[in-house]
């Protein structure tokens, strides 16, 4: 039976205090016997956590009673066991590395498409203006490689920070097309939106990630599985783990 849960949770909001949160949320974590990893920059917050259900929700709440963190979205999946062995909080430069202290999601985010208009767009094969879709993978080539959405544009990258070069060379691949990009959460592709939009390309963010598109509108679209930082290694688009024969 499924009895942890398991959250994964982003969001991009400026901490100037990060190093006085790191001791205060390892407490509350701990506290609450929660395992997984929380990162905090200066650019935001990223967080994997798995536990029992109620503490792991007040571990939420709690959280968002800081106005900072009053927008942060979890999304939800369940698993047999604890997928962590530990509980780690990190300080990162980044939340999620692009060497690009230009882009700023914090500030400004790209616009984002939902689940369901996706869908929909991608059922009547052009957006609501009639023009080409681009789905773009910005996820690095091993996680691509466990599923995505068909059709998808992959650019075969190793890590996060090759994005802009990637971008630069298929810029041209993109002109005059509706592009949404997306990745596992949400947070690369959110990033991904900007640097592309900075670019001169019409880009949108796909509104939750992979995981959100799971929880709204399930499979239609997707093919194979996908690759979760945890244990349970991939999740399928019921958001449940990947079994093996």
């Amino acid at each position: 039976m499924a009895s942890v849960l398991n959250i994964s949770a982003y969001l991009f909001t400026r901490l100037s205090d990060r190093e006085a949160l790191r001791p205060v949320l390892r407490a509350r974590a701990e506290a609450l016997g929660l395992k997984g990893t929380i990162i905090l920059a200066e650019e935001g917050i990223n967080l994997f956590l798995a536990g029992v259900a109620e503490p792991v929700r007040t571990f939420v709440d709690e959280l968002r009673a800081d106005v900072r963190f009053a927008a942060l979205t979890p999304k939800e999946s369940w698993s047999a066991e604890q997928p962590f062995g530990r509980l780690l909080v990190k300080l990162k430069r980044e939340i999620i590395r692009m060497d690009h202290p230009t882009i700023r999601p914090e500030a400004e985010r790209a616009p984002a498409v939902e689940p369901a208009t996706l869908q929909r767009w991608l059922d009547q094969g052009h957006d609501d203006s009639g023009r080409e879709i681009v789905l773009l993978d910005t996820r690095n080539t091993f996680e691509v490689d466990y599923g995505t959405f068909t059709g998808a544009v992959d650019w075969r990258i190793e890590r996060f920070t090759q994005f802009p070069d990637a971008a630069a060379t298929h810029r041209d691949d993109l002109a005059g097309k509706t592009v949404v990009s997306f990745c596992t959460g949400g947070i690369r592709c959110e990033k991904a939106a900007i640097y592309l939009r900075d670019a001169g390309v019409d880009a949108l963010q796909l509104e939750g990630g992979i995981l959100g598109y799971f929880e709204k509108v399930g499979g239609d679209h997707w093919s194979g599985e996908c690759f979760v930082f945890d244990e349970r290694e991939a999740l399928t688009p019921t958001l449940e783990p990947r079994t093996f024969a």
